[in-house]
């Protein structure tokens, strides 16, 4: 069971953060914190609510059918977009460390957009403890898009890069 001392850190930490709820369940012992939502009071004034009434109801059917046109023509190209998304091959980060596009800083990046990459290529190298792990693409492809930025830390199974097969 914690001790007074710590019980008083973990409020006072849970106080201070952006959390609104804490549970810590040890050895069949739970302590659940909750922090009360600071009430704010939302004055409206009702003049300016009366306006907006009227010219929502001012508005005519045919505007309504031009708008919803343009939602679908707008919605078109995102779906196409999806599609091609999901036809890429993701090149992922096989550990946590920090992401570099080339050998040193002074050295051109491994790939850029639009280069082309065998399965054996180097794409870019992952430091984790001191070790510098490079990352081969492991696809025939054109590289559509690097996800991460140059010195950057990465997780495990994070997208590296987008790929377009060939």
């Amino acid at each position: 069971m914690l001790k007074i001392q710590e019980l008083r850190e973990l409020i006072k930490l849970v106080d201070q953060s952006n959390i609104d709820e804490f549970v810590y369940e040890y050895d069949g012992s739970k302590i659940k914190m909750k922090k009360k939502a600071a009430e704010k009071a939302v004055v409206l004034p009702t003049a300016p609510i009366a306006q907006e009434v009227q010219t929502v109801t001012a508005v005519e059917p045919a505007q309504i059918k031009k708008e919803t046109m343009v939602e679908k023509v707008v919605q078109e190209p995102v779906k196409q977009v999806e599609a091609e998304i999901t036809n890429l091959h993701k090149i992922i980060s096989p550990m946590v460390g920090t992401f570099y596009q080339s050998s040193s800083p002074d050295a051109d990046p491994y790939v850029k957009v639009g280069s082309k990459v065998s399965s054996d290529s180097i794409v870019c190298i992952v430091e984790a403890m001191k070790l510098f792990n490079e990352i081969e693409a492991e696809i025939n492809g054109e590289i559509v898009e690097v996800l991460v930025k140059d010195g950057q830390l990465v997780e495990y199974g994070q997208p590296l890069f987008l790929v377009k097969p060939e």
